[in-house]
C-alpha cells in the first residue's frame, strides 16, 4: 500500500535566482531557498519514490491535466521573468503509471483529468521547477505535475483532486511527496511600481490576511479556514486561484485534518506578493 509521507505548501518566486548571484540582490531569498533545502533533506530522509507537484503557474482551460512523461527534461526560459529564469536545463524522469492512475481516479470521481505521458514537448512549468531545483532533487525520484492554474473551475473540484491523488497514491506502491507550488495572496505591483516592490507587498491588507491565515494552519484551525477559502482566493488574488491549496487540503482530509502546520520559511514579500514555506504534519 502507498502512502502520502510530506505534504507542503511552496514558494516558487523566480527571484531565488538572483539571490544566487553577485550584486545588490544577493542573498536576498536566502530564507526561502533553505526551507526548500530543508525540505528536499526530508524528502530524502523518508525515501520518497515520487514528487506530486501542484503547479499554479501551468495554465489550463478546460479540464485537469497532469505531466507524467518519462522523459521530463529540457531548457526553460519564462515566459513571464525571461529576466529571472533563463535557459535553465532540467533532467526528471516522469512516473507514467501513478500520472495515469491520479487520471483514472479523478475521472471517476467526476472530475475529468487527462494524463499526459508520451508528449516530449509538454515541458514542466517554473512552479515546479524552482523547488526541484532547490530541493536538489534528481533523476533518482520521480515527479508528477498538475496543473493547478484553472480558467473555470470549481475549488471543489480540486478538492476532489486532491482526495484523488490520495486514493491513487494508496492503491499504490509509492511513497509520494505533495506540493502545493504556489504564493498565498498575489496581487503583482503594477508595472510602473514593481521594480520598487521585490522586497515589498503590494497591499497592506493582502499582508495581514495572509499572516492570519498562516497563524490559522498553525493552530491547526483548518475548517474555519476553508470556510473563508474561496473569500480568500479571490479577495486576496490566491494564486492560481489557490487550487493547488484546495489540493492539499483535498489531500489532507478537507475539514478532518488536525495537524498544527510547520513554518520552514517565515512569511515574505515579494513583488507584491505574499509567500512561504509552510510543512504541513501527516502524523
Amino acid at each position: 500500500m502507498g502512502e502520502i509521507v510530506l505534504a507542503a505548501k511552496v514558494t516558487h518566486v523566480p527571484s531565488m535566482f538572483i539571490s544566487e548571484q553577485p550584486g545588490p540582490h544577493h542573498g536576498c531569498r536566502a530564507a526561502a531557498i533553505e526551507g526548500h533545502r530543508r525540505l528536499g533533506e526530508m524528502i530524502r530522509e523518508r525515501a520518497v519514490d515520487t514528487i506530486v507537484v501542484a503547479d499554479t503557474h501551468w495554465l489550463v482551460n478546460a479540464g485537469y491535466h497532469i505531466n507524467a512523461n518519462t522523459d521530463c527534461s529540457g531548457l526553460y526560459t519564462s515566459t513571464e521573468f525571461p529576466h529571472f529564469i533563463r535557459d535553465l536545463p532540467y533532467e526528471y524522469v516522469g512516473d507514467a503509471e501513478l500520472g495515469d492512475a491520479i487520471a483514472a481516479t479523478a475521472t471517476a470521481n467526476d472530475v475529468f483529468t487527462r494524463s499526459h505521458t508520451d508528449v516530449p514537448s509538454l515541458g514542466l512549468q517554473y512552479g515546479t521547477l524552482v523547488p526541484l531545483r532547490y530541493m536538489g532533487i534528481d533523476k533518482s525520484i520521480k515527479i508528477v505535475s498538475i496543473a493547478a492554474w484553472l480558467y473555470d473551475a470549481h475549488l471543489a473540484d480540486s478538492k476532489t483532486m486532491g482526495e484523488s491523488i490520495r486514493q491513487a497514491v494508496e492503491a499504490s506502491d509509492r511513497r509520494v511527496a505533495f506540493l502545493a507550488s504556489g504564493s498565498l495572496s498575489h496581487r503583482i505591483a503594477p508595472n510602473r511600481e514593481v521594480g520598487d516592490h521585490l522586497m515589498k507587498i503590494s497591499r497592506p491588507f493582502n499582508k495581514q490576511v495572509d499572516l492570519k491565515v498562516m497563524e490559522m494552519w498553525q493552530r491547526g484551525n483548518h475548517a474555519d479556514f476553508l470556510d473563508m477559502l474561496p473569500q480568500y482566493a479571490r479577495d486576496c488574488d490566491g494564486e492560481g486561484g489557490m487550487h493547488d491549496t484546495a489540493m492539499l487540503y483535498g489531500l489532507l482530509g478537507w475539514k478532518g485534518y488536525k495537524g498544527r502546520a510547520e513554518v520552514l520559511t517565515p512569511y515574505f514579500e515579494s513583488s507584491g506578493t505574499g509567500q512561504c514555506n509552510v510543512l504541513f504534519p501527516l502524523d
